[in-house]
């Protein structure tokens, strides 16, 4: 049962990292795109923003599937765990804690997840 447990987080965790990712490089799923993601960021003081944007999408895509895919799940859980840092230190660290107040709850859940399957390992279910 750990497996599958394992598997269960590492797809739903993983998979929505890689989306964000995609909404960043792609505009999928509501997403804004290089462009609209590169402006965003400019904006809080992130530059240059497309090139920053381009990083970020790249890390989150990669890292959210490695980690799905239970192959290289340490390179996907460093890739989410620095993403959620920059996170944190640029955009959620300054409201707090709780995610109702735009804080990093959310982003320290990540880490911790991606973390901790990390150190557990992926399980028996991988990609290959």
């Amino acid at each position: 049962m750990m497996d599958l447990g394992l598997l269960i987080i590492r797809l739903v965790v993983g998979l929505s990292f890689a989306a964000h990712g995609a909404q960043k490089l792609f505009g999928w799923f509501g997403g804004y795109g290089l462009k609209g993601t590169g402006g965003w960021l400019e904006s809080i003081g992130v530059k240059p923003g497309v090139a920053m944007a381009l990083l970020a999408g790249l890390a989150e895509l990669i890292g959210g599937l490695l980690f799905a895919a239970g192959v290289g799940t340490w390179v996907g859980a460093v890739l989410i765990v620095l993403t959620m840092l920059v996170a944190i230190g640029k955009v959620h660290g300054q409201n707090g804690y709780w995610v109702t107040q735009n804080g990093y709850e959310y982003n320290l859940t990540l880490i911790a997840v991606a973390i901790g399957v990390a150190l557990i390992g992926p399980g028996a279910y991988v990609l290959f």
